[in-house]
């Protein structure tokens, strides 16, 4: 079982999550186990407060280092990820690594910041989601056990749903169809009526490849195409060009 600690000073956040899709039901298979700590409950401070002034001067309010360690001291398990603009972007590898730890505690950061002694002394590493900022890190946390949820072995009906999720092999995904054949004169591509899945494979890995070159083309830079790849995009490329002097 996947056990996750989610320090928080709003356990509430996440019931809705626990109780709906993968989660509900890897909760329910014993796959994984969520434990939303609030972190006011280890203050010191008769108010329940985690939070005060900055040194120096300046706006905001910052968590204090006593609630964060002695929470830690009580509940981490495994290592503790800080939910942070700092840290390293999240990708679907850094989900794939994480997921192939037991034992995972999420910190998530709220106000101006944390002491910098919580992340220099008691945080493992920072991920962040984004180049944009969020007034908490409860979101990101739900955006990683997600992830890795559905990565875990007896959570999806069909593992072949996320192996072909895009990013999963480093590119994009391919365009996907729904009943019916035609609707407002778009029609299905004649290769998925085929019914021949050499060929449906093919059209399907030619996609993905030429999505990824014209939406996301730094991507390729990380992936090892075969001569096989390279010939479908390059076969992608020239339909593309061709439907554009059209």
């Amino acid at each position: 079982m996947n056990q996750f600690n989610i320090i928080t000073i709003y356990p509430e956040f996440f019931e809705s999550f626990y109780n709906h899709g993968l989660i509900k039901k890897a909760i329910e298979k014993k796959i994984i186990s969520i434990n939303s700590i609030d972190l006011r409950l280890y203050t010191k401070d008769k108010h329940q407060r985690v939070d005060s002034k900055t040194y120096g001067g300046g706006p905001g309010m910052v968590i204090q280092y006593q609630p964060v360690r002695d929470c830690l001291n009580v509940n981490k398990i495994g290592k503790c990820y800080l939910l942070s603009p700092q840290g390293e972007t999240l990708t679907q590898k850094k989900l794939i690594d994480i997921s192939k730890e037991e034992n995972v505690t999420l910190l998530c950061g709220r106000y101006e910041g944390l002491d910098q002694r919580i992340i220099d002394n008691l945080v493992d590493d920072e991920i962040s989601i984004g180049d944009y900022v969020l007034s908490g890190g409860e979101i990101p946390a739900a955006t990683i056990i997600e992830g890795i949820t559905r990565l875990l072995p007896g959570v999806a009906d069909d593992i072949d749903s996320i192996t072909h999720d895009s990013f999963y092999d480093g590119i994009l995904d391919h365009p996907h169809y729904a009943k019916p054949e035609q609707i407002d004169d778009k029609k299905v591509p004649n290769v998925l009526l085929s019914g021949n899945h050499q060929d449906i494979a093919s059209w399907r890995r030619k996609q993905s490849l030429g999505i990824t070159f014209l939406r996301r083309p730094e991507l390729l830079k990380n992936v090892k195409l075969s001569k096989e790849d390279d010939r479908l995009l390059q076969e992608f490329i020239a339909d593309y060009k061709q439907e554009e002097n059209e």
